[in-house]
C-alpha cells in the first residue's frame, strides 16, 4: 500500500518534505520506520514471515512487526498501529520500550532503494500466539524462536534466502535489551 511518509536527511532529521513511499523508494530518500520485537516470558521472540506479495523480501522471516511511519505520525503511534494491523494485537503504550534508532540502507533493484531509520521497540507478548490475527496482505505466518537459535540460523548459508538481515550492531542492541528483560540471550 502506498502512503505518504516524511523525508529525512542523512542524519535522520526531518526535512519538512513529504512524499509517497513509492517515490521515496524510487529516489532513495531516507524515511522513518518502526520495528517492534515481541518476546515471551520464557525469552522467545516472535518472528513474522513476510507475505509473498511484498515488494521487498517476499516470503522472508523478519522482526515481529515492521512498518513505515506515516507522514506527521509519531513513531510510537506507528508502532501501536502497525502491531494492531499486522497481528491484530492491541498493545498498550506502556508495554512498548524504545531501545534505539538504527540507520539502514538496502538496494532491492533498480526501482527500490530503502534508506531508513528504524525506530526499534521491544514489548512483552502477553497473549498466546494462536490468538493473533495476521494481516493477509502483510504476513503469511508467525513463529516463536529462541534468540540463540535465531542468531545461529542467520549464520547459515541459506539464510539470505530465508531471513531479512540487519547489521551486527542492530542485533547486539536488540538482543542485549531482550536479555535484560528475560535473562536469555
Amino acid at each position: 500500500m502506498d502512503e505518504y511518509i516524511d523525508i529525512l536527511d542523512e542524519q535522520g532529521n526531518y526535512t519538512g518534505k513529504v512524499l509517497l513511499k513509492s517515490e521515496a523508494h524510487a529516489k532513495g530518500l531516507f524515511h522513518p520506520t518502526i520495528h517492534v520485537w515481541l518476546y515471551t516470558a520464557d525469552g522467545k521472540i516472535l518472528l513474522q514471515k513476510r507475505s509473498e506479495k511484498k515488494d521487498t523480501f517476499p516470503g522472508h522471516w523478519d522482526v515481529s512487526v515492521a512498518g513505515h511511519v506515516g507522514a506527521g505520525e509519531k513513531p510510537l503511534v506507528s508502532a501501536i498501529r502497525e502491531t494492531r494491523e499486522e497481528l491484530g494485537l492491541h498493545i498498550p503504550e506502556k508495554d512498548l520500550k524504545k531501545i534505539g534508532i538504527c540507520k539502514s540502507l538496502k538496494k532491492h533493484g533498480p526501482h527500490i532503494t530503502d534508506k531508513e531509520f528504524h525506530h526499534i521497540y521491544i514489548s512483552p507478548l502477553r497473549v498466546p500466539v494462536d490468538q493473533l490475527k495476521l494481516q493477509e496482505t502483510e504476513v503469511d505466518e508467525i513463529k516463536l524462536m529462541d534468540p540463540e537459535e535465531f542468531l545461529k540460523v542467520l549464520k547459515s548459508p541459506s539464510s539470505p534466502d530465508l531471513y531479512v538481515f540487519q547489521t551486527a550492531d542492530y542485533y547486539t542492541l536488540v538482543f542485549s535489551e531482550l536479555k535484560k528483560r528475560t535473562g536469555k540471550s
